[in-house]
């Protein structure tokens, strides 16, 4: 008989996949998990898996989750275009008249 309950979740199709993980690298201690200010996470029923971003539509882009995990690259928090900054060096602007 399995002794592991069945999990039974349905996947939000989000805009952006906020989180992504490096799964040669983590090594599912759900650090992460307790970390997320809005719970959009769930352990992974599979033992030293990465956890299932289960409400992606939900998070807050903090980064709390990757300062947290203690292997350095296991999570990419990729933030949503219209957020993101292309920073252009002073000198290399050109100034029109």
């Amino acid at each position: 008989m399995n002794s592991k309950p069945d999990v039974y979740a349905a996947h939000e199709q989000p805009a952006a996949m906020p989180l992504v993980f490096d799964s040669a690298k983590c090594q599912g201690c759900n650090s992460c998990l307790e970390a997320c200010q809005v719970d959009i996470l769930l352990p992974n029923p599979e033992a030293g898996k990465p956890p299932v971003v289960q409400y992606p539509g939900e998070c807050w882009y903090c980064g709390c989750c990757v300062m947290e995990c203690p292997v350095p690259g296991a999570i990419t928090l990729r933030h949503p275009l219209m957020n993101q900054v292309r920073w252009v060096a002073k000198n290399e602007l050109v100034l029109s008249r």
